[in-house]
């Protein structure tokens, strides 16, 4: 029997998201990138002036902000559509200052406890893969299958570096080299659900696979 609910941890760049979307897609699964939801709040924080150092503030409207993610509802490249109550916000949460901003608001004891139990909400429903940093620990221990995919940083800043040039922002290698270990730093030791693998999570290394080796690996394991 093929899993229903299939969480997805592992650092930035890892290959996680694509390997989340790939599994979604040939499942015909929700393909749910949590980070969405702490971008979600985010934006909502920057739109409304809230400071994002503001911990109550920004734990306030996690508690209150009507989100939710849906298959794609347009054919614009996007992998989902991400609505805060009636508005698509979709691209919006992509802007550089939510980039700026995101990390410090994921790292919020309240707004992780508020989003852990939305996204419980959507696993609830099952036929879902569910992709970010501590599903697998926290969000949805009971996944019927847990992966934790890692790959080493220079490996991850050569990719996020190609992306980033590929979307016409050329920044140095050694600026997102520099980044990458930032944020592992953050997710790493952050005193709610810092970043680490399930115990029952299968360990996919992804340093020297490419995308298609990658996607047969994640294949025979939902296979069976």
């Amino acid at each position: 029997m093929r899993p229903s609910t299939i969480a997805i941890d592992g650092p930035a760049a890892s290959g996680k998201s694509t390997i989340g979307y790939h599994l979604a897609h040939l499942l015909d699964y929700l393909y749910l990138d949590t980070g969405v939801l702490y971008r979600a709040v985010t934006w909502g924080a920057l739109q409304a002036g809230i400071a994002i150092a503001d911990e109550a503030t920004v734990t306030e409207l996690a508690q209150r902000l009507p989100i939710e993610v849906t298959p794609p509802t347009q054919a614009d490249g996007r992998q989902y559509s991400v609505f805060v109550g009636t508005q698509d916000v979709t691209w919006a949460i992509r802007a550089p200052e939510v980039d700026a901003a995101v990390s410090p608001v994921s790292a919020y004891p309240g707004v992780r406890e508020a989003l852990t139990q939305r996204m419980r909400e959507i696993a609830a429903r099952g036929r879902v893969v569910m992709v970010g940093r501590d599903i697998g620990t926290v969000v949805i221990p009971n996944a019927d299958l847990k992966l934790y995919v890692i790959a080493s940083a220079e490996a991850r800043a050569y990719r996020r570096h190609q992306e980033l040039l590929a979307r016409g922002k050329p920044i140095p290698y050694e600026a997102v080299l520099e980044n990458i270990r930032a944020r592992d730093a953050i997710d790493s030791s952050r005193a709610a659900a810092p970043l680490k693998p399930a115990p029952d999570a299968v360990l996919l290394d992804t340093t020297t696979l490419t995308v298609e080796e990658m996607f047969r690996q994640v294949e025979q394991l939902v296979e069976g």
